[in-house]
């Protein structure tokens, strides 16, 4: 993907919206389920209506042999959906039924650490600089996650299925280029929202979430949050990003990585009133200050390899 060399103030204002919309998308959750609407229910709304309309977009904009892609590519895009996606992205939505948007944010920021150490399992070795900032990072989760943030109401099993999602993320991540996903990143995305959302539909059916359900008793704000999570936060999100991809360094790009679980604290406390306690503030700190140092170390093997780090997946395949 090539354009012509953009002006900074366009790069800017696209890592503007990565920065603030992705790290809003864990407001918009916990806004979903806090209105009743049900976890899978809506997620797999969210991500089977933002799949359907990528698609259309890319059939409308470039013809229908753009879309087109053989078995090998649907099914690879199918997993990453199952591992990204419901695994991920899923398990978030559930266990934000508990968590608050900005300590569930700050666990999922971990997700690079896991990153680092499924590289190491598979032989790579990585400098000081990101060992030190994995092991501060970790030492960061500890403490938000074993007091639960010091917060009341917070349930020890949605701390788990945050890590436990964090984890699947990072496998999904990793493993990504074995299978064979469509070249066109914009594809790849649309197969994997779409998959993943008409399996989540077919969890909150198996599951009972839509027996007995109410539709009148959700809150009108439940459904408002499943449009922005559909159109800002898996499209207008991932637009910008794979503009910044195609014009501006991918050092610079990854940065969201830490930004957005600090964006995603402050709107969390802002809009909904969420307690941040001493314990969210210390562990919080030590996981944006790994995040910070592997992203910076890994930056910096790259350029004695002679080349940029590509950042990790978005966040709309990392679980906002």
């Amino acid at each position: 993907m090539t354009q012509a060399p953009a002006r900074p103030g366009m790069i800017w204002t696209a890592l503007v919206v990565v920065y603030v919309v992705w790290g809003s998308t864990y407001l918009g959750i916990r806004v979903m389920v806090e209105a009743d609407v049900p976890p899978f229910l809506g997620m797999g709304l969210r991500f089977t209506l933002a799949g359907l309309l990528l698609l259309g977009y890319l059939w409308l904009r470039h013809g229908r042999s753009r879309i087109r892609v053989g078995r090998r590519e649907l099914r690879g895009s199918a997993v990453m959906g199952l591992l990204l996606l419901v695994l991920g992205n899923g398990m978030v939505a559930v266990a934000e039924q508990t968590v608050p948007s900005g300590l569930a944010a700050l666990i999922v920021g971990a997700i690079s650490l896991w990153f680092v150490l499924l590289q190491v399992a598979g032989g790579q070795r990585p400098p000081l600089l990101t060992w030190a900032g994995v092991l501060v990072g970790l030492a960061g989760v500890a403490i938000i996650s074993l007091p639960r943030g010091g917060i009341d109401g917070v349930e020890a099993w949605g701390v788990g299925l945050l890590l436990f999602a964090t984890i699947s993320w990072a496998f999904g991540s990793y493993f990504s280029p074995r299978l064979g996903l469509p070249r066109n990143a914009l594809v790849a995305s649309a197969y994997e929202m779409l998959t993943a959302g008409l399996v989540m539909l077919a969890v909150s059916v198996a599951s009972g979430e839509l027996s007995g359900l109410d539709l009148s008793a959700i809150q009108a704000e439940g459904w408002v949050a499943v449009a922005y999570l559909v159109l800002f936060g898996s499209l207008l999100g991932y637009t910008a990003y794979a503009y910044l991809l195609s014009v501006a360094p991918l050092s610079l790009i990854g940065t969201y990585a830490y930004v957005n679980p600090v964006v995603a604290v402050l709107l969390g406390w802002a809009i909904l009133s969420e307690p941040v306690t001493s314990i969210v503030l210390a562990g919080g700190a030590l996981v944006v200050g790994g995040v910070v140092l592997v992203v910076n170390g890994e930056r910096t093997a790259a350029k004695g390899r002679g080349s940029d780090p590509a950042p990790d997946r978005t966040p709309d395949e990392a679980l906002t």
